[in-house]
């Protein structure tokens, strides 16, 4: 039976040692599981989907999260792909506009309209699609790139994966056409998690500071203004306290992926 070697913080292996957790059962039950549903999501036949759809299929992805989804399907059947690679779920992301992950790579010195742009010139041809299928499928990258963004919010410990979190599967995709675009313009992993528990904080702490007093109900604009106007600040706001983060790193010597 081949090996797989597990690499654990020092915290977590001495705690592991210390509880007798069994290792090897444990990694091997979540293997299972994580083929399990990397390969129900490779074998879903993507036909005429609404939210309806996804929302049965991908069930603890957000509302804005499934719409960047259908967005990216759609954009594979506009072009006639055989499959749905990471590239069109990128594309996805980009074009649904409003979503938290455009924030998160701006903060990182990304322009999402640039990264629209070198999309369209990028192949997105993927492994894991068969050319003569006669329904489209998530090529193999995809389907990887959808299991890490429900690993990302598990590990942030999020009930929800949102559009955020799919970024997250996408740079960390290894094989995909979106990962290596994005590596390619910065978008380092370690770093990205950073900015997007930055934009987290900071959207929750401004959203509690925009509610208005019940006297004031009202007063603080529409929905669609207050919307814009957190959006607007957590742009402001994430960026300072990922460089004060990085700082704090440095300063205490701390180096290598998370």
């Amino acid at each position: 039976m081949p090996k797989i070697n597990v690499y654990l913080p020092d915290e977590l292996a001495e705690a592991v040692r210390a509880s007798g957790v069994p290792v090897s059962a444990v990694c091997q039950r979540a293997l299972e599981q994580a083929v399990r549903r990397v390969t129900a999501i490779r074998e879903t036949a993507l036909g005429e989907l609404d939210d309806a759809d996804l929302a049965a299929r991908l069930p603890h992805f957000t509302a804005r999260a499934r719409t960047a989804v259908r967005l990216g399907i759609e954009r594979s059947r506009a072009g006639g792909s055989a499959g749905v690679s990471t590239a069109h779920l990128l594309d996805g992301l980009l074009a649904e506009g409003g979503n938290l992950a455009l924030h998160v790579l701006r903060v990182e010195e990304i322009e999402p309209e640039r990264l629209a742009s070198d999309l369209a010139g990028q192949s997105t041809a993927e492994p894991g699609v068969a050319a003569d299928s006669t329904s489209q499928h998530f090529s193999g990258p995809a389907a990887n790139a959808l299991e890490l963004a429900v690993t990302e919010a598990t590990a942030f410990g999020h009930n929800y994966v949102g559009c955020e979190h799919l970024l997250l599967g996408l740079v960390a995709e290894p094989d995909g056409v979106a990962g290596q675009l994005l590596r390619s313009r910065g978008a380092e992993l370690r770093l990205t998690r950073r900015a997007v528990a930055a934009a987290l904080a900071g959207y929750v702490h401004l959203r509690a500071q925009a509610q208005p007093p019940p006297a004031q109900a009202g007063a603080a604009g529409t929905p669609t203004e207050l919307a814009g106007m957190l959006a607007a600040a957590v742009a402001r706001e994430v960026q300072p306290i990922v460089a004060r983060i990085e700082r704090l790193e440095e300063r205490a010597g701390v180096t290598g992926e998370n």
